[in-house]
C-alpha cells in the first residue's frame, strides 16, 4: 500500500499543455448523463473537467433539459439526447454517443444516471468499437452495468476508470457491501484485474488500484465530501486530467487528491460539511498551480 501524498504526486507529475497550446490540444472531454430529476449534474461535472485544464467539453444529457443546461454552461457544446419512461436515457442513445467520440479524447459516462437508466444497453452500443486514443470514466449507473460487460471493458485495454463508492463496487463484483467495506484493498485489486481498468473505490479512505501496480491510498478529504454532486465533480476532474493527457492511473490518482484537498480548502472556509458539490471544480485550478 502507498500513501498518496505530495512525495507521490512529485514523482508522478501531470502533463503540462505548451505556450503556444490551443484548446484542441489541451484535450476533449465529452460527458454523457443526468436524467429529468437530476438536470444539473453534468454542470458539476463539466465545469470540473474544464477546472481541470481540458480545452473543450461536450455535454450529452436529456433533450428535455439540454437547452438549461447550455445557457448554464455557455463553455459547453450540448447535444440533447432521448429519454425512456423515467425520465432516464433511453437505451437508444448509445448510436448516438458512439458517433459523438471521434470529437472527443475522454469520455464521461453516467454522472446524474439512476438505477432505471438502461446503462448496459448504452455502453454495449457506445463502446462497441474501442479506439486507441479514448479514454473512459465509468460512474454511477455505468458502473453498476459493467459487470455484465467484462469482455467489452477489456477491449478498451486499460482505457477505462472506474469511480465506485462501496454500494456501487458491491453491484460491479456481485458481492455483499459488507465485503467491500470490510477489506476494500482486495476488493479494488480483484475489479483492477477483473476489469483491466483503473479502480478508484470512494470512501473515508480512497482506494485507488491498477493492474500490476502498487495500490494508493489517499485518507480523506473529510466528512464534508460526502454530499450530493461530489461524485459528480470527480468524475469530471479525472476526465479533464485524462483529456490532457494524463495515464488513467495518473489521472485518477490527482484526480482524487485534487477532490480532496478541494473538499479540505472549502471546509476551512466554510466549515467541516455543508459546503456543496458544485462549489469544488473552482478550488481546481489554484491547487494545480500550487502542486506543481
Amino acid at each position: 500500500m502507498t500513501p498518496l501524498d505530495s512525495a507521490w504526486l512529485a514523482a508522478h507529475p501531470l502533463p503540462l499543455p505548451d505556450q503556444d497550446t490551443d484548446k484542441n490540444a489541451r484535450g476533449r472531454v465529452l460527458a454523457v448523463g443526468g436524467s429529468e430529476k437530476v438536470p444539473g449534474a453534468l454542470r458539476i461535472t463539466g465545469e470540473a473537467a474544464l477546472r481541470a485544464g481540458a480545452g473543450k467539453l461536450q455535454l450529452a444529457t436529456p433533450e428535455r433539459v439540454a437547452l438549461q443546461l447550455g445557457l448554464h454552461m455557455p463553455e459547453a457544446a450540448v447535444f440533447p439526447l432521448p429519454v425512456n419512461e423515467t425520465g432516464e436515457l433511453a437505451a437508444s442513445c448509445g448510436q448516438r454517443i458512439a458517433a459523438l467520440l471521434d470529437r472527443c479524447d475522454t469520455l464521461v459516462l453516467g454522472p446524474g444516471t439512476g438505477a432505471d437508466c438502461p446503462a448496459g444497453d448504452i455502453m454495449s452500443a457506445a463502446l462497441a468499437d474501442p479506439a486507441e486514443i479514448l479514454t473512459i470514466v465509468l460512474d454511477a449507473a455505468a458502473i453498476a452495468a459493467a459487470a455484465d460487460l467484462r469482455d467489452l471493458i477489456r477491449n478498451h485495454r486499460g482505457r477505462v476508470v472506474f469511480t465506485p463508492h462501496p454500494g456501487e463496487m458491491a453491484q460491479l463484483m456481485d458481492c455483499d457491501e459488507a465485503q467491500v467495506t470490510d477489506d476494500p484493498d482486495a476488493i479494488a485489486r480483484a475489479a483492477a484485474d477483473r476489469f483491466a481498468a483503473t479502480i478508484v473505490l470512494k470512501g473515508p479512505e480512497t482506494c485507488i488500484a491498477s493492474p500490476g501496480e502498487d495500490m494508493l491510498l489517499y485518507p480523506g478529504g473529510g466528512p464534508g465530501l460526502a454530499t450530493g454532486g461530489s461524485g459528480d465533480a470527480l468524475a469530471g476532474i479525472i476526465g479533464g486530467l485524462l483529456a490532457r493527457g494524463a495515464s488513467p492511473r495518473i489521472a485518477a490518482a490527482w484526480g482524487v487528491w485534487l477532490h480532496g484537498e478541494a473538499g479540505r480548502r472549502l471546509a476551512e472556509r466554510i466549515g467541516a460539511i455543508g459546503f456543496l458539490g458544485r462549489e469544488l471544480p473552482a478550488e481546481i485550478p489554484a491547487l494545480l498551480d500550487a502542486a506543481r
